[in-house]
């Protein structure tokens, strides 16, 4: 029998686009990430073994957006189950402590918990 889902599901993914720290291109979405590193959610694959500069801009509701800089470097890029995309695998080599506030706020919204019985 069908159970209504007490946890809303959300996804990452094209929700935050990673730009290409040098020239502000964009290079693809966060598809995930953690204190040590992140994957890259792209429409072209990505050179393994490179290292990369990377920023993502964040919205803010008080003005201009927030930009956090990184550097990184790609362990692994392959072909996604989506046609036409690739996943790449990075490690970061440094990073703003504003990164680490970011990853704490992205995986507190996108875990699950349970709703208590008084809600």
């Amino acid at each position: 029998m069908y159970k209504k889902r007490n946890i809303a599901r959300h996804q990452l993914a094209y929700s935050l686009e990673v730009f290409n720290g040098i020239n502000g291109k964009p290079i693809g979405f966060l598809g995930n990430v953690s204190e040590n590193g992140l994957m890259l959610i792209s429409h072209l694959p990505l050179m393994t073994g490179a290292d990369f500069d990377l920023r993502l801009k964040l919205p803010t509701e008080e003005g201009p957006e927030q930009q956090i800089r990184l550097k990184a470097h790609c362990l692994w890029c392959h072909e996604d189950v989506t046609p036409q995309h690739f996943d790449a695998g990075f490690s970061l080599q440094w990073a703003p402590p504003e990164y680490g506030r970011l990853v704490s706020a992205l995986q507190q919204y996108f875990s699950f918990y349970e709703m208590s019985a008084s809600a």
